[in-house]
């Protein structure tokens, strides 16, 4: 299995036969290494409905026929939109035939702006444990530290975890970092950071607050093979 970062929250993940891409924010993102019209992802799965984690889904599903996971109202509105959405709820898990996907809990917002000042409510905000290939990634979307974060890993043992730094919107490197702690990830990556001033940080500086050798700064493109 091949997961890579590039920039903000985006992850992208290849297991033998699936591309499963996570919150892709391309388009107004400078970070990025990626350009939306050259994405081919089978699955696109969503965290929350902020316009920096949807992003371009719209765009990208409909090109490449991307089955889109996301939690019920987020994948209903994304529905009317054209698109093949499978829904979900927090706490609840199914089984793809890439693996299983189940959604944690996650303290944040998720509604989606319009170009006309219009705010769509788009359900709960979510984390998202994907189980394949006998490996177990966590992608904690936009949240809070919060205590059940240690039920997480102490009910899945997790290879890799990407977990917010940036304050401001999300827990900042201090709360992150005992996230991790909770956590118990084998590997930890920092995401959602130094995109916008407000969430500006020094993602080396949080690496440093985790346990020798846990820690790791993805550039944008880079890999890690599980």
């Amino acid at each position: 299995m091949q997961i890579s970062y590039h920039g903000h929250s985006i992850v992208k993940v290849k297991t033998n036969d699936t591309t499963i891409l996570f919150d892709p924010f391309i388009n107004g993102n400078e970070l990025t290494d990626l350009k939306a019209e050259n994405e081919k992802p089978d699955v696109i799965i969503l965290t929350h409905g902020h316009n920096d984690h949807v992003g371009d889904t719209v765009e990208i599903a409909k090109k490449s026929d991307a089955l889109v996971i996301a939690p019920f109202e987020l994948a209903t509105y994304l529905e009317w939109q054209g698109l093949k959405t499978h829904p979900m709820s927090i706490g609840g898990s199914f089984e793809f035939d890439f693996g299983k996907v189940k959604l944690t809990q996650a303290f944040h917002g998720s509604s989606y702006t319009t170009d006309v000042q219009q705010i769509i409510y788009t359900g709960m905000p979510s984390g998202v444990l994907l189980m394949a290939e006998g490996k177990t990634i966590y992608h904690a979307g936009d949240t809070s530290l919060f205590g059940d974060m240690k039920l997480i890993g102490e009910r899945h043992p997790i290879d890799l975890a990407f977990l917010p730094i940036g304050d401001n919107f999300t827990m900042g490197p201090d709360d992150a970092a005992y996230a991790a702690e909770l956590l118990q990830a084998k590997k930890v990556v920092p995401i959602h950071y130094n995109t916008f001033p407000p969430i500006k940080q020094d993602p080396d500086k949080f690496v440093q607050l985790l346990q020798e050798g846990q820690g790791k700064v993805m550039a944008a493109g880079e890999v890690i093979t599980l």
